[in-house]
C-alpha cells in the first residue's frame, strides 16, 4: 500500500471537494490517502512520510492561491524526488474557448515554483452564486457568462466540474504511482508473503 497526500488550496470549496474525490478513488484502488487543506496542515509538515503527492489549487484573478505556490516552491527538491501530480480549478477550465487560457494558468505555475509534476489535470469550477453578495454575484455572473444557460443565470448555484474526469484523473495518477513504486491494485490489498 501506497501512503499519498492530496495538497490543496481552495477559495470556495470546489478544491477541496474534488481533492476529496481524488482520494476517495485512489483509496479504491488499496492506497491510504490524506487531503489536506494547505492553510491547516499540521506543524511540523513532512512530505518524506508520503509515497506520492498530488497538488491542487483554484484559479482567483489568475493566479493560484500563494500559499499553494510557497509550499511547492519550498518543497520542489522533495516533489522532484517522488512520483507527484497536480490539479487545477477553474472557470477557464469549463469553457472550450478558454482552454488555452486554462493551460496558461498551469505554464506560469510551473515556471514560477520551477515544479514539474507527472500529471496534470485541469478541471472546471463551481460558481456558488448563494454564497456571494450582490456585487460579486453581479461580476461572476459578468465572468461567466459564456458558461451559465438562461436557467443557471437565474437560479442558485452552479457546478461545472466533470467528475468523471476527476476519477479518470485520479486513476491515471493511481496506475502511474503503482508503476513507478513497484506495486499494483491487488498487490496493495493482499500483498504476497
Amino acid at each position: 500500500m501506497s501512503s499519498v497526500l492530496i495538497l490543496y488550496g481552495t477559495g470556495e470549496g470546489q478544491t477541496a471537494k474534488i481533492a476529496e474525490r481524488i482520494a476517495t478513488t485512489i483509496s479504491e484502488r488499496g492506497h491510504e490517502t490524506n487531503a489536506v487543506d494547505v492553510q491547516d496542515r499540521p506543524e511540523p509538515f513532512l512530505l518524506d512520510e508520503y509515497d506520492a503527492v498530488l497538488v491542487g489549487a483554484s484559479i482567483h484573478v489568475g493566479k493560484q492561491q500563494d500559499a499553494v505556490r510557497d509550499f511547492v516552491t519550498e518543497n520542489r527538491d522533495t516533489l522532484a524526488g517522488m512520483p507527484s501530480a497536480f490539479f487545477q480549478v477553474s472557470l477557464s477550465s469549463a469553457s472550450a474557448e478558454k482552454q488555452g487560457e486554462a493551460a496558461g494558468y498551469v505554464e506560469s505555475f510551473i515556471t514560477e515554483t520551477g515544479w514539474h509534476p507527472d500529471r496534470i489535470g485541469q478541471f472546471g469550477g463551481a460558481l456558488r452564486f448563494s454564497e456571494y453578495g450582490f456585487l460579486k454575484r453581479l461580476m461572476m455572473k459578468q465572468i461567466a457568462k459564456d458558461l451559465l444557460n438562461d436557467v443557471e443565470r437565474t437560479n442558485g448555484d452552479v457546478e461545472f466540474t466533470d467528475w468523471d474526469a476527476v476519477d479518470a484523473f485520479a486513476a491515471d495518477v493511481a496506475a502511474f504511482v503503482e508503476g513507478r513504486l513497484g506495486v499494483t491494485p491487488d498487490s496493495t490489498e493482499n500483498p504476497a508473503t
